[in-house]
């Protein structure tokens, strides 16, 4: 990871200005951050990384021409190729974040509190991009917060306003949309495989298929796949 004395250069590409401008200014505003360098292109990222080393690339995926994922694509070719923090309006696309070993997945609008959490996976990741570390997850139960590492957790149901996260021995509701911890946890490896639910790939042990069904066993538990995300899934259980 290159960084100046005493911090971090970053490069912000987004083809939409007040964007560019928002981002910039708040990432300014870190103490982590010493300089951050815009492009409002793919292309003009890329001819400006020729010349720079940056410690992080926060990357717009939707742009004309070449795309934020086609960028990825050709920076994991680099031979130190940068961490990257996609900064994106789509929850769509955090499956292909998370094959790319993007550091972290934020969602548009964003908010300051959101993009120092991504600094400080960049900071703490290491050189290269990597799924992010883990995670203490605070939970409440009768008036008591404890912590649940997130690599406990082996699936993610959705039940309203709130998500239950299940471990292999127990499980805690907590007061966030399941869309939520999608965007902020895809790249730690937890993917969609229904409308209510998200699994952790680490945790998947089986892949079945039966008369055109699909499910997953995780943590002991056979879990549902919907047709929609059936392909996906099991592209990235290959892979793995």
């Amino acid at each position: 990871m290159s960084q100046e004395p005493g911090g971090l250069r970053v490069l912000v590409v987004d083809d939409e200005q007040p964007t560019l401008d928002e981002l910039s200014w708040l990432l300014s505003r870190d103490p982590r951050v010493v300089e951050v360098l815009t492009c409002d292109s793919a292309t003009q990222a890329l001819r400006v990384l020729r010349e720079h080393e940056v410690g992080a690339v926060f990357l717009d995926i939707s742009m004309p021409g070449l795309t934020g994922l086609e960028m990825a694509q050709v920076l994991a070719r680099f031979k130190a190729p940068p961490p990257i923090v996609f900064v994106t309006a789509s929850e769509q696309h955090a499956v292909e974040a998370f094959e790319l070993r993007a550091v972290d997945y934020v969602l548009k609008p964003v908010r300051e509190d959101r993009l120092a959490e991504a600094v400080r996976r960049v900071v703490e990741g290491g050189a290269g991009p990597q799924a992010p570390g883990d995670e203490q997850v605070p939970v409440e139960r009768g008036g008591v917060t404890r912590f649940v590492s997130r690599s406990d957790i082996t699936h993610v149901e959705a039940q309203g306003d709130y998500a239950r996260l299940h471990t292999d021995s127990d499980s805690y509701l907590v007061r966030t949309p399941l869309s939520s911890l999608e965007s902020e946890w895809g790249a730690a490896g937890f993917v969609r495989i229904h409308r209510s639910l998200l699994v952790s790939l680490p945790h998947v042990r089986e892949l079945r298929m039966d008369q055109g069904r699909c499910t997953v066993v995780v943590g002991g538990v056979e879990l549902a796949v919907s047709r929609r995300h059936t392909r996906a899934l099991r592209e990235l259980l290959v892979r793995r």
